[in-house]
C-alpha cells in the first residue's frame, strides 16, 4: 500500500500517485510548490500555459514535469468526480519525492550507469 505525504478525510478528498516517472526530482519539487494550494482550475491552466509556452516559471517551462503533473491532475479530477465531489471547489496539494535508483550493468572496467526516477503525489481536497 502506498503512503501519502498528506492524509485527509477520504470523503472530501481524492488522490493520484505517479510512481517511477522519468522526470527530474529537483524540477518536480519546484513545480509542486508552485501548484500546491491553488484551485484545480487555476493549476490546470497554469500547467497548460507552461506546456504551450505562454507562461514560464523562473524563465523555464519544465516540459516533462508539466506533462506528468497535468496527467496526474486529470486522473485525480476523475477520481473526485467518481466520488461525487464538486470539481470547482477542489484545492490541489502536490508533492514530489525521489524514487528508487536502478543500475544498468556494464562489463568490467566500465562504470555502471545509474537511473533515478521520481514519485509524484497529488491530493485534491474539497473546500
Amino acid at each position: 500500500m502506498l503512503k501519502y505525504a498528506l492524509e485527509l478525510n477520504p470523503k472530501k478528498s481524492a488522490k493520484a500517485y505517479g510512481r517511477a516517472l522519468n522526470i527530474s526530482t529537483k524540477h518536480s519539487v519546484i513545480v509542486c510548490r508552485a501548484v500546491s494550494g491553488m484551485n484545480l482550475v487555476k493549476a490546470k491552466s497554469l500547467l497548460q500555459d507552461m506546456l504551450d509556452g505562454k507562461r514560464s516559471m523562473e524563465g523555464k517551462y519544465y516540459t516533462n514535469v508539466t506533462m506528468g503533473m497535468l496527467n496526474l491532475l486529470k486522473s485525480a479530477e476523475a477520481n473526485a468526480e467518481f466520488k461525487g465531489l464538486d470539481t470547482s471547489r477542489l484545492v490541489v496539494f502536490a508533492s514530489a519525492h525521489q524514487g528508487f535508483t536502478f543500475h544498468r550493468p556494464r562489463r568490467t572496467k566500465m562504470k555502471r550507469m545509474e537511473k533515478k526516477v521520481t514519485n509524484l503525489q497529488v491530493v485534491l481536497q474539497q473546500k
